[in-house]
């Protein structure tokens, strides 16, 4: 398997498994529609020789600016089958992103998605030097676009595919087949917490080996269903649902959108998951909220049932014998409580459910598992080929990223950062040699991470190196961890930690506009937009009692002492997250530096004025006066 490309696994795989094996699943106006590995090769077979009629040559880079949908999967190993590399690029970026990303890796072609995609290249058309053609996948809205030969969309491709395909039949294999393990497959795009984002180069084999780890450790395999809800410019989604998917024979599921996602879980019972953190936040947050709006006696059987399921799991971490006793009210509350509820949350069918991209409180990992989900907090980056370190079935430990897998080692620096070798590395930064040298030095990829293993030889991450923090005392704090627990409160969205060189901690905090909202309607309070809902003084009182909850189980270094509760979302488009969803601290330090100093300067209010950066790129104006609140008092 380590020996061939992807669409090479294509080929073999749509040779072994036929038309009578499914693929790919796609729901669409509520319909399942279904491709197995023959049309899978089809289809891909058609888009690279599509391709190649336009002029697409081999070592050459096309983009892919595509939502979670089939054409992607074509697409991608479309362009791989003649040997181009492919860059996936989100699609919640800006038009200036775009532009910036497309001529960095000066691609040739680029597929988008719809309408939303084609104006944001056309409004800059200019600027991309490179491009030769835009393909788009759903022609809605486009009619009146198609005068313009730059533009050319997703079936007018296929048809150049199978007017070549007559003409030479036997060049798509003889293009298929001249591709090697170790050509670079595709580029991704590092998160950017610190600065611009890096290009990771990553090899067939880089993704090939990861997904012969995963299918020796995990519980899958031919026929087993993944679901596909993460960004396919993510790493998650390119080495799970390309790289696993095909190596293992598995069934790549496309929901409707990523809104109907829980509904579609339960009508196709996928068998394992791996997705953000902030996806299972959001669940427990519904779950709960929905939980507190029930009546009193079904409120009473689930913090029961929680209470059981919760004791049966610290004895199995622990590997203790559970009691006879508990083990029958156990399996009572499965069945009247537990079992109900993940069918509910489209759960019912996951053998493994996985979380990474960013630490999640061990709360969170908890509470699903007492709930009867096999949910595991995983570690990797996209340097390292996807995710490294999982959680053995028989050993979960909520606080740790697990063990290794196999054919990876994993060292602890004496500063405690942590380094990965395996054949699952990157090959390198795109024309970048000096960060490169800097990150992968011997074998060894430096992952800027700081942790430590425990004595089960479990590792637990504390947090990125450079984030942690010393207060004025000399006390060493983690922002993550403080973080992920103010993230398990359903009311509180987002977190962000301050206090270098400080007497005290602080935060800012974003509400949860839907949960808190239906919180304050509940209460008869009446709010308007995000900025009011979060001013409201109930809200306030109620985001303090939830933040002194969680400075209960912080040791005193820290526990906060003042928060903020920001006047609007930190969001990707205003560069003060990452596109994955992580914060990018450095940016939102001085963009709020203000409000920092603030907090340490014994203010109760402060008038701000903030910009909101839409996606069409103009800019709004916020003028407000956010209030300083007083989580505990001072020695």
């Amino acid at each position: 398997m380590t020996q061939f490309t992807f669409p090479q696994i294509l080929s073999r795989q749509a040779e072994r498994l036929g038309s009578e094996n499914i693929a790919i699943r796609e729901k669409a106006y509520g319909i399942w529609q279904t491709f197995n590995w023959r049309d899978y090769l089809h289809y891909t077979k058609l888009v690279a020789l599509g391709l190649y009629s336009l002029g697409l040559k081999r070592g050459e880079n096309l983009a892919l600016i595509l939502d979670n949908h089939p054409e992607w999967l074509f697409g991608e190993l479309g362009a791989q089958s003649l040997g181009a590399v492919t860059i996936p690029l989100f699609t919640s970026a800006v038009a200036k992103e775009l532009v910036s990303g497309l001529n960095r890796v000066r691609a040739v072609y680029v597929f988008a998605q719809d309408q939303e995609q084609v104006d944001k290249l056309l409004s800059c058309r200019d600027e991309l030097l490179h491009v030769r053609n835009l393909i788009y996948v759903d022609p809605t809205g486009l009619r009146t676009y198609s005068d313009d030969p730059w533009l050319i969309s997703f079936s007018q491709l296929l048809e150049l595919g199978e007017e070549l395909d007559r003409e030479e039949p036997e060049l798509f294999i003889k293009e298929l087949w001249e591709g090697k393990a170790e050509d670079v497959a595709l580029m991704l795009m590092t998160s950017g917490t610190t600065g611009l984002p890096k290009l990771v180069m990553l090899s067939y084999e880089n993704f090939t080996e990861m997904a012969r780890k995963w299918l020796e450790t995990a519980p899958i395999g031919i026929g087993d269903n993944w679901i596909s809800i993460t960004p396919t410019a993510w790493i998650v989604d390119q080495f799970w649902g390309v790289g696993i998917t095909l190596a293992g024979g598995m069934a790549m599921n496309f929901p409707e959108t990523f809104e109907t996602a829980v509904e579609d879980f339960r009508e196709i019972g996928p068998t394992v998951i791996v997705t953000s953190s902030r996806f299972w936040e959001d669940l427990a947050s519904k779950i709960r909220v929905k939980i507190n709006d029930a009546g009193f006696i079904k409120r009473a059987l689930y913090k029961k049932s929680q209470k059981i399921g919760a004791a049966v799991e610290e004895l199995d971490s622990q590997k203790k014998p559970v009691p006879m006793r508990l083990k029958v009210f156990h399996w009572l509350a499965t069945r009247i409580v537990s079992r109900p509820l993940m069918d509910r949350m489209g759960c019912l069918g996951f053998r493994a459910a996985y979380t990474g991209g960013h630490p999640i409180s061990p709360d969170v990992i908890r509470f699903f598992r007492a709930n009867g989900l096999n949910l595991k907090q995983c570690y990797g980056l996209t340097e390292a080929g996807g995710i490294f370190q999982v959680q053995p079935d028989d050993e979960v430990k909520p606080e740790t990223v697990g063990k290794p897998l196999p054919r990876t080692e994993v060292h602890i620096t004496d500063d405690q950062e942590v380094l990965v070798s395996s054949k699952s590395n990157f090959v390198g930064y795109y024309e970048n040699p000096e960060a490169t040298a800097e990150a992968l030095k011997e074998g060894w990829f430096h992952t800027g991470d700081a942790g430590y293993y425990d004595d089960d030889g479990h590792l637990l991450i504390i947090g990125r190196k450079e984030d942690i923090m010393r207060t004025q005392e000399g006390e060493a704090f983690s922002p993550d961890f403080i973080e992920t627990r103010l993230k398990f409160s359903p009311y509180i969205k987002e977190a962000v930690i301050w206090g270098e060189g400080q007497p005290y901690l602080t935060a800012f905090v974003n509400i949860d506009f839907g949960n808190v909202g239906n919180w304050a309607e509940e209460r008869k309070i009446p709010y308007t937009t995000y900025t009011d809902l979060s001013q409201q003084p109930a809200v306030e009182e109620m985001i303090v009692g939830e933040v002194r909850e969680v400075n209960t189980q912080l040791p005193k270094p820290m526990q906060l002492f003042k928060i903020i509760l920001l006047y609007k979302l930190l969001d990707a488009d205003d560069e003060e997250l990452t596109r994955t969803g992580k914060v990018r601290r450095k940016f939102v330090f001085e963009q709020y530096k203000s409000l920092i100093d603030a907090m340490y300067a014994g203010k109760t209010e402060l008038p701000v004025t903030g910009q909101v950066r839409y996606r069409d790129g103009h800019v709004g104006t916020i003028e407000t006066t956010v209030k300083i609140l007083t989580v505990q008092e001072g020695d």
